[in-house]
């Protein structure tokens, strides 16, 4: 993924002195500008929607986001570069906690289980769930969007398909050459 600018482009910093246990979930959406942004960033050809309706609360060390996020959005096809519309509502879970207590070389392997969530870090003085929100969207793109073209494309570029490729398709090129003697 690329990484975010200094400043992000759909930026909503939450304070971390406004996060108490009774804190009223909250919705975000990203504005023309922003979205426009991040289509740039993540490669996409339009960013049409991104909002997510997110709670807020303390959670040990840390801080807890989960919620659901939305977005709509046009992404170039991998064969083609035809857009490929990509829709996706999403829920999360995202575990903020300071950038101070993490020590990367006491890193150890650990099994995660469906129960687990993402970890973020936060500064010290706020939340930046906006940031978040677009990371989480960004990721649950598909990375390899497909149009209707995409296998005409490829075939006329003379990209080889599964079946021509395998060990089958070389006997069957194979057979296809003796059959021709």
């Amino acid at each position: 993924m690329v990484s975010p600018p200094a400043t992000p482009e759909f930026s909503r910093a939450i304070p971390l002195s406004e996060i108490g246990a009774a804190t009223k979930p909250r919705h975000i959406a990203a504005d023309e500008k922003e979205r426009a942004a991040l289509a740039r960033r993540f490669g996409l050809i339009s960013l049409d929607l991104l909002e997510a309706d997110v709670s807020l609360q303390p959670d040990g060390a840390g801080y807890l986001a989960e919620g659901t996020l939305r977005g709509t959005a046009q992404l170039a096809c991998v064969a083609s570069g035809e857009p490929v519309p990509a829709s996706i509502e999403d829920s999360f879970r995202i575990r903020f906690v300071a950038e101070t207590g993490y020590d990367a070389e006491a890193e150890v392997e650990v099994e995660l289980d469906a129960d687990d969530c993402d970890t973020l870090f936060h500064d010290g003085r706020a939340i930046d769930l906006g940031e978040a929100v677009a990371e989480s969207f960004a990721l649950a793109l598909d990375p390899f969007p497909r149009s209707p073209n995409a296998d005409a494309a490829l075939k006329a570029a003379g990209v080889k398909d599964e079946s021509e490729a395998g060990p089958f398709g070389a006997l069957a090129a194979l057979k296809e050459k003796l059959e021709k003697k």
